[in-house]
């Protein structure tokens, strides 16, 4: 196996200018730099990522914690994640939070004892002990998906990536109400999450512009889990006067209620209409076709990482918020007719 010291004597230059090229820690000529590439090239060096790490104190490894892992949008974020992390040479580090507080900050902590370079995290209902732990640790990090509240006392600490949750909920509301919709359901996501918190405020919004009353009845909480969105839906069905059109906010909730809707022998969107937050693969293979919010996952993933990295090479940046568009699938399970193919419109 190769080692610094053949590359070095193959190039004709010291082992402190190999090093210096590996490392990017000193400028070096060009035509010098090449000559060393040569011949990492030609001898087939592997640099030991160890010993970099102890030279530069960079590790080039980056922590994610996301939970549901299994959940096909967060899937959809890991694969961005991963691909514009291997793609500038970094490695991937990831834990699942269990979108519990307290397992959050214990497996972040983990992360970072791992020596991993940065974080990039979807934070809990209440993210309050992982927050007083980056600061304190001042842990380069980027939230992703959900959102932390800005401190009122200064700027935020944090970069965060999201898509945006309300206008495309209140999108979906609109459309129903011009289907005639006149009591429209909402199962909606854990309180405390910031995707609830706007998918729910995108719900009143859309009522508002359409001229129906907001009834907290019709605001069910199912968890951001299937099961929990099953019992959601079940009591809103048992409603003296039920929803005519339901709006599930994530793609395990629109599973749940399903559920709930064959137990009870309904129809879509015969007997109540129903649209979903959070496309995925076989939405379009349902009958009805689900008519769904679309989140751009692996784009979430992809900016997350850019972000991260700028924050690594220059630490003294303005802490900023990408709010990423989504896209509105519009099929057949709101009840109206089939559409050739579908159509995608732009919402933010």
């Amino acid at each position: 196996m190769a080692t610094m010291a053949d590359v070095a004597r193959s190039a004709g230059v010291s082992v402190a200018t190999v090093s210096h090229v590996l490392n990017d820690t000193r400028p070096v000529l060009p035509r010098t730099r090449q000559a060393v590439l040569d011949a990492i090239e030609e001898l087939g060096y592997a640099p030991n990522a160890l010993a970099r790490s102890l030279v530069t104190a960079r590790t080039r490894s980056i922590g994610l914690a996301v939970s549901a892992i299994s959940n096909p949008y967060f899937t959809e974020i890991l694969q961005g994640v991963e691909a514009a992390a291997v793609q500038q040479g970094y490695g991937l580090l990831i834990a699942d939070p269990r979108d519990d507080p307290r397992h959050e900050r214990e497996v972040v902590q983990l992360l970072h004892e791992r020596r991993v370079d940065g974080l990039i995290v979807a934070p809990s209902a209440d993210p309050s002990a992982l927050v007083a732990y980056l600061r304190r640790h001042r842990v380069p990090t980027v939230f992703l998906d959900r959102v932390v509240e800005v401190p009122a006392d200064g700027p935020p600490h944090f970069d965060q990536v999201c898509a945006g949750g309300a206008e495309p909920t209140a999108r979906l509301v609109r459309h129903l109400a011009e289907l005639g919709h006149r009591r429209i359901g909402l199962v909606a996501g854990r309180p405390g999450f910031s995707t609830t918190r706007e998918r729910a405020a995108g719900y009143r919004d859309g009522l508002r512009a359409a001229g129906l009353p907001y009834d907290e009845r019709l605001l069910a909480h199912g968890d951001s889990e299937s099961a929990g969105a099953e019992r959601a839906t079940g009591g809103l069905l048992a409603l003296p006067a039920p929803p005519s059109a339901l709006i599930t906010a994530n793609n395990a909730m629109t599973l749940g209620a399903l559920r709930a809707l064959r137990a009870r022998g309904l129809s879509v969107p015969g007997d109540i209409a129903l649209c979903c937050f959070d496309d995925f693969a076989w939405a379009d293979l349902f009958t009805p076709r689900l008519t769904a919010v679309a989140q751009p996952g692996r784009e979430s993933g992809t900016h997350a990482v850019r972000l991260l990295l700028e924050r690594l090479a220059d630490p003294e940046l303005p802490a900023r918020t990408v709010r990423l568009t989504c896209s509105l699938m519009h099929r057949t399970s709101c009840g109206c007719p089939d559409p050739s193919e579908a159509v995608e419109g732009t919402v933010t």
